[in-house]
């Protein structure tokens, strides 16, 4: 072989390998979110979600598609379709999307995968959970010393383990600061119905309560609203809700689902993704409460605050079943 052609070789092999390794530093990151039935504009948990992507967009650069599900049939052929599309990562917004997970992660076993607020045992599976209890019992905290009338709501979406631990962290925190108030417990059986949750709300309100805060997706935007017309205090949820009623939302339990998303894009991006369970609350600043209105008195505030040091320290473990929250005594602090 003559010295040219072996040069020309070289040269071909040196470009290719140049043109390889520029494709692969600037090759967009495409990921997908699926939403579970609340949908976009939920002003909760979906949209949080979708704020973390967007974060991710702006500082990394990556590219992010979603796909709303109208029932939970819709679960897995939205799965099927981007990873058809052979997304970098594929994000299911929910625990309701459980089985349709393990399913679409059995049959492409090289597709990443994350879902939110469930476990998904699978080497292609990030789960991304929060220790919700441990926020909900701040806000009960502020609850149960900003009421008047000694008698407070909870709304659930959907009656799950997972909604529960809202419920009981909420009534832990109640308890703690106020153990002779009243706590009304009403599920809407739904995430989105918005009616419903109203309805609910106002029946509680007509039974004296003044705070009530809701673990319910879209049907919260229902409580709020007849907070609004009513002129009680609500509670929001995922999101600081104040907007909605800058007047009557006293304060919002935060979860940090936009920085799950967030930070998940970024190991997708960095090459660190890890099928794994990771679990974010207090202390991880993956749960808190947000008053963006300003409702909340120095008071409110530095009550709120001694018990998340509590808790972050280890001196208060938050319940999150009924067994624990009936055996659960608060500590003096």
């Amino acid at each position: 072989m003559s010295k040219k052609i072996i040069a020309l070789l070289l040269t071909t092999v040196l470009v290719l390998t140049l043109a390889v390794g520029c494709t692969s530093k600037t090759e967009k990151v495409t990921i997908g979110m699926i939403t579970d039935t609340g949908g976009l504009g939920d002003q909760s948990f979906n949209d949080s979600a979708w704020d973390g992507l967007a974060r991710a967009e702006k500082e990394l650069g990556i590219e992010r598609k979603v796909l709303e599900s109208d029932t939970a049939d819709d679960y897995l052929p939205n799965l099927t379709s981007f990873a058809e599309e052979n997304m970098d990562l594929i994000i299911g917004v929910g625990f309701l999307f459980s089985e349709s997970m393990k399913t679409a992660a059995e049959q492409f076993p090289n597709q990443k995968f994350a879902i939110i607020d469930s476990v998904v045992d699978a080497p292609n599976v990030a789960s991304l959970t929060f220790k919700e209890e441990e926020g909900s019992f701040l806000v009960g905290v502020i609850a149960g010393l900003a009421t008047k009338t000694n008698k407070i709501g909870f709304i659930g979406g959907m009656k799950f383990p997972l909604i529960e631990k809202f419920e009981y962290g909420f009534r832990a925190g109640v308890k703690a600061v106020n153990p002779n108030a009243e706590v009304f417990v009403n599920y809407a059986g739904s995430f989105e119905d918005a009616a419903k949750g109203k309805e609910i709300a106002l029946v509680q309100h007509e039974k004296g309560a003044d705070v009530i805060y809701h673990a319910a997706g879209g049907v919260g935007v229902g409580l709020i609203e007849a907070a609004k017309e009513k002129g009680f205090w609500a509670i929001g949820v995922d999101k600081d809700q104040s907007s909605l009623a800058p007047e009557n939302v006293l304060c919002s339990m935060v979860k940090r689902v936009d920085n799950a998303t967030f930070y998940v894009a970024k190991a997708v991006k960095e090459g660190k993704f890890e099928g794994k369970v990771y679990t974010y609350g207090l202390k991880e600043e993956g749960v808190g409460y947000s008053d963006k209105a300003g409702n909340l008195t120095q008071e409110l505030k530095d009550a709120a605050e001694k018990y998340k040091k509590a808790i972050i320290e280890g001196k208060i473990i938050v319940p999150k079943t009924k067994e624990e929250f009936e055996a659960f005594k608060a500590p003096e602090l």
